[in-house]
């Protein structure tokens, strides 16, 4: 299973970002962008996994990679699986 998204910066977060760059700390403005878009690659992968009728998703992994200037493209996937219930004794 595998979920992705491609984000862009944006201009207004990019002059807030260059500003905090000069002073130092965290730039929150990309931090929130990409734990969005972290959420919405998840999100992704557990529809795709429930329409194939999984229980859970193991192994999950997240990748990025920068697909043009400005933009990166966030992934997850992992193995989808089914569970079952074991027998007694």
């Amino acid at each position: 299973m595998r979920g992705n998204t491609v984000r862009a910066r944006h201009l207004g977060r990019d002059v807030l970002a260059g500003l905090r760059n000069v002073v130092g700390g965290e730039i929150t403005e990309y931090t929130e962008m990409l734990s969005k878009a972290r959420e919405e690659a998840v999100q992704r992968m557990i529809s795709q996994a429930e329409e194939l009728g999984a229980d859970a998703v193991v192994g999950v992994r997240f990748a990025t990679s920068q697909t043009m200037a400005g933009a990166a493209e966030i992934l997850v996937y992992g193995t989808a699986v089914k569970l079952r219930r074991l027998g007694r004794g």
